[in-house]
Order: C-alpha cells, then sequence, then structure tokens
C-alpha cells in the first residue's frame, strides 16, 4: 500500500468511517474492463473507422496513436460537438465496452468489499466515462447490481460531461441526497481525482501499480492504496 501521509491506515480510516455514501469508478476500481480486450486495439480500431470514412483528419498524430478511445472520441468531439458521427463512435465504442465484459478481470476484493460496506447500510454510485449499458452488464454477471442500483451514472451522449468534469458526480449526489463531505470517491486517475476535487468529494485513489500510484500521487491525491485489502479490513473491524 503507497500513500504520501506515514498515517495512511488512520487516513483510511477516517475516510472510510465518514463516507455515507461511496462514488466508485468502474474501469479500475471495480474491474480491469479491457484485461482481454485491449484498449489500445479499441482506439486504433476507431481511429481505421474514421479514416475509412476518409475522416482521418479528425485527429491529430498524437491522438491517433493514443492508448486511450475515450481520448479519440473526445477529440472528434471537440470538432464536432453533438454531431451523428459522434453519436456512432460513441456507440461503436460502447459495443467494444459491451464485448469486453466477458474477459473484464474483477479487481481483488472489489467484489466482497462492495457487498461489506452495503451490508453496512453505506450507500453506493458508479461514476464513470463508461457506458452505463457496460457497467450494468458488468455489475448484472456479478450479482452486484443490487448494490448500486438504481445509481449507475455513465457516460452520455454529451461528451463535455465526461471526467474531469465533476458531471457523473453531482448527478449522484443529487439523487442520493448526499452531501459532497458526506461521500467518498474511489478512483484510479488524475482525471477521477479533479472531478472529485471540483465536486467537493474527499477522494482514495486506488491504482493496481507503482507506476498508477505515481501519477495519482504527482496529481496531488493525498492517499492511495494499491489493494482495496486494507478498506476491507477497516470495515471489519
Amino acid at each position: 500500500m503507497a500513500a504520501k501521509s506515514k498515517n495512511t491506515t488512520e487516513e483510511l480510516t477516517e475516510l472510510i468511517s465518514s463516507a455515507r455514501v461511496v462514488l466508485w469508478d468502474f474501469d479500475g476500481p471495480i474491474c480491469r474492463l479491457f484485461a482481454g480486450h485491449s484498449a489500445e486495439v479499441v482506439a486504433d480500431d476507431l481511429v481505421e473507422w474514421l479514416m475509412s470514412r476518409g475522416l482521418h483528419g479528425l485527429v491529430t498524430d498524437t491522438e491517433r496513436n493514443t492508448l486511450d478511445p475515450h481520448l479519440v472520441l473526445r477529440a472528434v468531439d471537440r470538432r464536432h460537438p453533438g454531431s451523428d458521427l459522434v453519436a456512432e463512435l460513441e456507440e461503436r465504442l460502447t459495443k467494444e465496452e459491451l464485448r469486453a465484459t466477458s474477459t473484464a478481470m474483477p479487481t481483488a476484493y472489489a467484489d466482497i468489499l462492495i457487498q461489506t460496506w452495503r451490508a453496512r447500510g453505506v450507500r453506493m454510485a458508479v461514476t464513470t466515462n463508461n457506458s452505463p449499458r457496460v457497467v450494468r452488464a458488468y455489475l448484472d454477471d456479478r450479482d452486484l447490481t443490487p448494490c448500486f442500483a438504481p445509481h449507475i451514472y455513465g457516460r452520455t451522449q454529451d461528451l463535455r460531461h465526461l471526467k474531469p468534469d465533476p458531471h457523473c458526480l453531482n448527478r449522484a449526489l443529487r439523487a442520493m441526497g448526499a452531501a459532497p463531505d458526506a461521500a467518498l470517491m474511489i478512483g484510479d486517475s488524475p482525471t477521477d481525482l479533479q472531478a472529485a476535487r471540483t465536486a467537493g468529494v474527499p477522494f482514495l485513489g486506488y491504482a493496481r501499480n507503482e507506476r498508477k500510484a505515481k501519477l495519482l500521487t504527482e496529481a496531488g491525491a493525498d492517499c492511495v492504496v494499491l489493494s482495496l485489502r486494507p478498506l476491507l479490513e477497516i470495515l471489519r473491524h
């Protein structure tokens, strides 16, 4: 487990005990969506689809070589916001995400942590840049939907609202009648951290390796864990 503070256990205990609502990012803290269905291949496929339609000029060389399909989607939306082209590209990405759910790898301790937290009366929501259809498909398969439903807030056709915009967090807080300081967001990227800060929600970083932990701490995350196990141990005491 890694964190900036030397008092990691105390920090974690305070974050967990203060949370009445937990807002989970999906891809990372709950599962590795593209564990068996490469996100890089998906990004390449989106770019190839654009090029096949003679639209290669919509993405720069940097965007064309990205490993993140969301960056490709955002790039096109910046140039043609709200267009049919963007809607079609978003639907193609959703289909790829849905295909990825069959090989997604559950994050260690995520399922039991979610169930334990819920059993203790804490309400939970998913706040993600992935399609809500994808989240529901994965949660249904893991029998986790009752822990979250109906509070699943994902990508809409208005791509301006993707994180780091706090739109999905604010939707969750409003729907659940929760004050930001009574919530906790668990995320694995600097954009999650930025969204949580803007929404006024305390943040706990989850990183599956040291490289991702470094990105979070350099972005200013005060508490970052490399495993969800310590959270489960705190809840069980």
